[in-house]
């Protein structure tokens, strides 16, 4: 995954976190518009999301933040 998005899921779910609190979950959605304008990016998180890690479609927040910290 690029560093770019790298470091929008991060920023996206370290405000979350802070918004809502630990327990808080998002799904790959999260991170893009409510438009499809960057299909590219969104097939790479989806990817990574549903295919590589076979993540349920909501996660805490918490597990995505040490997930893509960790390179996962």
């Amino acid at each position: 995954m690029n560093i770019g998005m790298r470091d929008k899921i991060l920023s996206v779910c370290a405000e979350k976190i802070k918004q809502k609190g630990e327990g808080v979950q998002v799904s790959f959605y999260a991170f893009f518009a409510n438009k499809n304008d960057d299909p590219v990016a969104l097939m790479e998180v989806a990817r990574w999301w549903i295919e590589k890690h076979q993540l349920n479609h909501f996660e805490k927040a918490t597990k995505i933040y040490a997930m893509i910290e960790a390179n996962e």
